[in-house]
């Protein structure tokens, strides 16, 4: 495993599947490789590009989805047992590449501030994270909620994993976005 990968994502240590947790740095190996960010900038560039001004990294955003989704699918694991069966596994691997695929839709201007790159402009992160997931034999469980994390999932059916992500995500980016300031 990448020790750049294993310095931005510890959390990956959560995945028991060896195969899955190897799979999921190599998808994230692949888009550093590919991409014009490198591990440094995750920690300095904006979470979204939807938000002017945001602080917040793009790292301490993705780094909360992981843990906030991973504390809610323990307690959906306490509370409703078989009721609701669930992989963490499958919920933590899903959080930690929910938006690999921003790698490949940001891009730098002439000045360094991160954008919207030409290739995100007409594929985004959803659709090019669940690419390199392919790529690097990830489960379709695992693409599936990369493809239904953002809107583009409110037109699926989301598994019980996919929800978790869908939600830790929004509930770390409307804030920022639509907050009610009083």
């Amino acid at each position: 495993m990448n020790e750049e990968v294993l310095k931005l994502w510890p959390e990956i240590n959560w995945i028991k599947d060896d195969d899955l947790r190897q799979k999921t740095a190599k998808a994230w190996e692949l888009a550093l490789e590919r991409s014009v960010l490198d591990h440094n900038d995750l920690n300095k560039i904006p979470f979204t590009l939807l938000v002017p001004d945001v602080k917040v990294s793009f790292m301490a955003h993705k780094r909360a989805v992981v843990h906030i989704a991973r504390e809610s699918a323990l307690k959906i694991i306490e509370f409703f047992e078989d009721e609701l069966p669930l992989d963490l596994d499958v919920v933590v691997a899903g959080a930690i590449l929910a938006d690999v695929g921003k790698l490949l839709e940001y891009d730098l201007d002439e000045n360094g501030n991160t954008i919207q790159g030409t290739y995100g402009k007409y594929l985004r992160h959803p659709f090019s994270g669940v690419s390199l997931a392919e790529e690097c034999g990830i489960m379709p469980e695992v693409c599936h909620i990369i493809a239904a994390h953002a809107n583009e999932g409110n037109l699926v059916k989301r598994t019980t994993e996919a929800y978790i992500i869908h939600h830790a995500d929004f509930m770390t980016y409307l804030p920022f976005k639509n907050r009610l300031k009083i």
